[in-house]
This record gives structure tokens, C-alpha cells and sequence, in this order.
């Protein structure tokens, strides 16, 4: 672990220095998230910020690929996960047709799925369940779903970075008791450490912004290591789940009910739950603090329980998410919206 901790931290100040440089650049080209009607900011942004984690934490896998890293999860992650980012990098400097952006995001995700030799068989109880094709076929949804949630649920600040670097440590860590692969707690520590170096600039009141580059990017890693962990330990998308509930069960529910009165769900909007407490508040860190209390209170201690009792990991996710899934629609996620003023 010593080597891991020692790039993690050379990771965290690289990423804090080039997102300074990224913000730099942004601001003397014009590169700015300019508030409008669908806007939870009040002042123009430079955005593009995440430019900065793909680019360190790439370098640093590659690196890390050389050694002890799997050469099978570092081709997932590489391979596909530069395409997510680039057709971020592109869509955050002049928007990009929805289904070019799908068609990269459903390539890289069957890669990742073909490098990593599918989905594992699936803990139930005490049952190892195989879902063969099908079971392959969920996996590219779940990738899929997961890089786009991310860039849904990055609409205020600190929020994506914040809970991408819970994700992925906690992650990471608590499957290495159950035989969990070192090279996923490498790569955990590794967007950890990315995230918080970011967080420096990013959080509330934010000087810049992730953008698509950054949060498909971290999404699209996260959904990779769950799988990878998958390998090693058939409870660990149980557990990865329950993690990244709070995001997970925003951004579904949002989606269901949007879809439920028609409308189209493609265009941008800010009728998610952290939206709605955003404007309600009148305030950003507040509603990332709460967000990060419910990981560390609520989704932590579940999540420890399923690593621990893997036979209850399954049902320990719907305990674990009903309640959020409930506290979501109570806070307004996918309710019509209604003219508002942006919070600065």
C-alpha cells in the first residue's frame, strides 16, 4: 500500500496544480458556464475542470499498468475511458448530438464488459446466480447508466467530486477483506485522490467547474472498478451499489417521473432532488454536506454490513435504498419545475 499512497498523493497535488492551469486557460479563452433558466449558479464559471483528474489519473494508471496493476482493468479504463472523456471535453465547448455521446458511451462500456470477461455471477442470498448474455448485457447498461447519472447529478458544487471520491475508496477498501482485487483499491485510491485534489477549486463557493469531461469520466471509471471487483467478490456490486445510493436513486427517480409525464429526458433541466434543496436552502455546500452525511451515516454502515454478511448484501441494498428512494420524492425529485432564481 505504501506505493499507492505515495502516488495517490503525487495525484492530488498534480491534479489540484493543472486544474488551476485548466482554469487559467478557461478564463482567458472564454470557456464559462454562463448562468440561464436551468442554471442552480448565479455567475459565469470556467468550466472543464475535470480535464485535470482525467489526464493525472490516467497518466497514473498507466504507470501504475507497468507493475502490480491488472492489464485487463487498466485497458477498460483507459480505452474507453478516454472516449467518455473526449466526447465530454467536446460537448462541454459546443453541444454534441445525444446520440454520437451514446454511441461512445455504448462502445466504451462493451469494451470495459469484453476486457473484463463480463458480469461474475451474481450473489442472492446464499446463490450464485449466472446471468450469462443477459447478465453481459446489464453490465452495459449499468456503465452506461452510471457515466450519464454522474453528469447528471453534477449540478452544484463539490457535490460529484465529493461523492466520487467516497465511492470510490470506500469502494475499494471494503472489498479487500472478502478477496477483493489490489488493483481496484489501487485505482480507488487513484480517483480519491483526483477528486480531492480538484475539490480544492471546486468546492462550494466553486472557482471552476467539472464538466461532461470529468463527471462521464469518473462515472465511467466508478461502474469499471465495481465490476472489476466483481471478479473477486460476488457481493461487491451489491456493496458498490449501496455506496453510491444517494446519486443512484436521485438520478432514477428523477428520470422515472420525468418519463412518466412525457417529457424529454435528454434536454437539461434541474428537477433533481439536490436541485430542488439547492434553491430551497439557498445554498450549495449545505446540500453537499447533507449528501455526504447520508453516505457517511447511512450508506456506510450498510454497506460495511453487506461486506461483512455477503448472503444479506442483496437484501441489505433495498434496505439500504428504500428509504433514500422515499426522502427523494419528499425533497422534489422529478417535480415539475417552476420559475426560480439561481443560487450563487
Amino acid at each position: 500500500m505504501g506505493l499507492e499512497l505515495f502516488l495517490s498523493v503525487v495525484v492530488l497535488l498534480l491534479v489540484a496544480f493543472l486544474t488551476g492551469v485548466v482554469r487559467r486557460q478557461a478564463l482567458s479563452r472564454g470557456v464559462l458556464d454562463v448562468p440561464n433558466e436551468r442554471s442552480s449558479h448565479g455567475k459565469a464559471t470556467p468550466r472543464g475542470g475535470g480535464a485535470a483528474i482525467v489526464l493525472v489519473v490516467s497518466a497514473a494508471i498507466l504507470l501504475a499498468s507497468r507493475g502490480s496493476l491488472d492489464q485487463r482493468l487498466a485497458l477498460a479504463l483507459l480505452a474507453g475511458g478516454i472516449p467518455v472523456a473526449l466526447v465530454g471535453f467536446m460537448d462541454d465547448r459546443q453541444s454534441v448530438p445525444a446520440h454520437f455521446r451514446i454511441i461512445v458511451h455504448l462502445a466504451a462500456a462493451v469494451w470495459a464488459v469484453a476486457c473484463l470477461g463480463g458480469l461474475p455471477p451474481l450473489l442472492i442470498g446464499t446463490h450464485l446466480t449466472h446471468l450469462g448474455w443477459a447478465g453481459d448485457f446489464l453490465a452495459v447498461l449499468g456503465i452506461v447508466w452510471t457515466l450519464n447519472l454522474f453528469n447528471f447529478m453534477d449540478g452544484i458544487d463539490g457535490i460529484a467530486a465529493s461523492e466520487a471520491a467516497f465511492v470510490a475508496v470506500v469502494g475499494s477498501v471494503l472489498c479487500l477483506p472478502k478477496g477483493g482485487s489490489p488493483g481496484v483499491v489501487s485505482v480507488g485510491f487513484l480517483l480519491g485522490a483526483g477528486c480531492a485534489g480538484f475539490l480544492l477549486w471546486n468546492w462550494p463557493p466553486a472557482r471552476i467547474f467539472m464538466g461532461d469531461v470529468g463527471s462521464g469520466y469518473l462515472g465511467y471509471a466508478i461502474a469499471v472498478c465495481a465490476l472489476a471487483a466483481a471478479r473477486d467478490n460476488s457481493a461487491a456490486v451489491w456493496v458498490w451499489l449501496i455506496l453510491g445510493g444517494a446519486f443512484f436513486v436521485d438520478a432514477t427517480v428523477t428520470l422515472v417521473r420525468r418519463l412518466s409525464r412525457g417529457e424529454r429526458v435528454y434536454e437539461a433541466h434541474r428537477s433533481h432532488a439536490y436541485q430542488w434543496l439547492s434553491r430551497r436552502w439557498g445554498s450549495h455546500r449545505r446540500v453537499t454536506l447533507a449528501v455526504l452525511l447520508v453516505d457517511v451515516l447511512w450508506l456506510l454502515p450498510c454497506a460495511v454490513f453487506a461486506s461483512l454478511h455477503p448472503p444479506l448484501a442483496a437484501v441489505t441494498a433495498l434496505i439500504a435504498l428504500a428509504p433514500l428512494i422515499a426522502l427523494a420524492i419528499v425533497a422534489g425529485a422529478g417535480r415539475p419545475e417552476q420559475p426560480d432564481r439561481p443560487i450563487s
